[in-house]
């Protein structure tokens, strides 16, 4: 060990060698001061036993905040092929994160500290789903600082996300009814579509409400994923753009493998596509746009320009609609997803086979539509026995 006076009587520089690289194979100068010559050399002494312990290294530790151990792991998870969406997901609750302990050393980040934090953002009333991302995004953070070495535990693995006590209107707001269009309402929505929407507005709602594709892979269609002959619709890809400009945009493999599938298309939606089809190809050659910029995506959607639509059109047109009716319920695009569950539920339809048509998005709220639509087909079909059958039933009464 190498031990030099700094300042006479005030400070000692001690310096050793710690354990080899297990890359390079060569040994670390561990550099530490003291106010005496005993107290440097005993705090070497330390930093390689710690080293050798757990392989932590204290003097890099002490220069890492939590925003510089976001943004590296952020990097590596990159990486691993995440799509642009995720990635900006990610980015969006690091940045919660960096509001409470961006420039805070990593070492500093005690569970009862970030605790402090998810219980805030719940008193901010952040939603619950907003709340379990941070938190699912700070503990992959926490356990990549645990994997390179550069903290021994993970701070925030026994957090828990708070549960908001739920008020009346709370429980009455989120009944499963509120995730699907009934029947009736369906046909009010169609038929506000088919009085007041724009173009392209009955063609995509109609192939939305019964076919239960996401709007991202209905934006995302080529022509060649129809097939009319077979009556089948391939769904191998969906849309993504960061900006929302048509221009900008990037075609993506679907939400999960479970989501590229083939369906079957009924006839009326396969009459209705065929249609625009024919439209399209007659506008493309009355079409005043320079050919030259003409963008040829062979998009099923297509803007008079060729480049497609993007979800957030779908989202703006809908509310459009939806105006014109009577229908309360917070419904977007997503709504038919669940739409068309209940109508395959409805229509008796097996439950396998329900989630492979829809592509396995979520499958605790499927299962509970599913459920809550043929427990409500049991009580319907009960209530129809004693309607016709009651004169009958009251005879073992009397």
């Amino acid at each position: 060990m190498y031990t030099e006076e700094l300042i006479k009587g005030k400070k000692w520089l001690a310096v050793g060698d710690g354990p080899r690289d297990p890359v390079t194979g060569k040994r670390k100068q561990i550099a530490r001061r003291g106010k005496t010559k005993k107290e440097a050399e005993q705090r070497v002494r330390d930093a390689i036993d710690a080293l050798k312990e757990d392989g932590i290294d204290e003097s890099v530790v002490k220069k890492m905040t939590f925003e510089k151990l976001a943004a590296e792991w952020l990097n590596e998870y990159a990486l691993t092929g995440k799509k642009k969406a995720t990635l900006r997901i990610r980015r969006k609750e690091i940045n919660i994160l960096n509001r409470y302990i961006a420039k805070i050393n990593i070492a500093q980040v005690t569970g009862r500290k970030y605790q402090k934090i998810l219980n805030d953002l719940t008193d901010q009333e952040y939603a619950r789903t907003t709340i379990s991302g941070v938190h699912t995004t700070a503990g992959m953070i926490f356990k990549y600082a645990v994997k390179v070495k550069l903290l021994k535990d993970n701070p925030v693995a026994g957090a828990v996300v708070p549960k908001k006590r739920m008020t009346v209107e709370d429980i009455e707001s989120s009944k499963i009814e509120q995730k699907y269009l009934e029947r009736e309402e369906l046909e009010e929505f169609l038929l506000a579509v088919k009085v007041h929407g724009l173009e392209m507005d009955l063609e995509r709602f109609y192939l939305l409400a019964f076919t239960g594709m996401r709007s991202g892979e209905m934006c995302a269609l080529k022509l060649p994923d129809i097939n009319f002959e077979t009556k089948e619709l391939r769904i191998t890809k969906t849309i993504y753009s960061e900006d929302n400009n048509m221009r900008n945009y990037e075609l993506t493999p679907p939400k999960t493998s479970g989501s590229v599938r083939t369906i079957t298309l009924d006839d009326q939606i396969i009459d209705i596509l065929k249609a625009h089809v024919t439209k399209q190809k007659k506008l493309r050659l009355q079409s005043r746009i320079d050919p030259s910029e003409y963008h040829d995506g062979n998009f099923l959607f297509a803007r008079e320009n060729g480049y497609p639509f993007l979800p957030k059109n779908i989202i703006v047109r809908m509310e459009r609609i939806l105006e014109k009716t009577s229908i309360k319920k917070h419904a977007t695009p997503h709504i038919f997803r669940h739409t068309y569950i209940s109508m395959l539920a409805e229509a008796k339809v097996d439950l396998p086979t329900v989630m492979e048509r829809v592509g396995h998005d979520d499958m605790k709220t499927t299962m509970k539509i599913y459920t809550h639509v043929t427990k409500k087909m049991k009580e319907d079909a009960s209530n129809k026995v004693q309607q016709t059958f009651g004169n009958i039933l009251n005879f073992g009464i009397s």
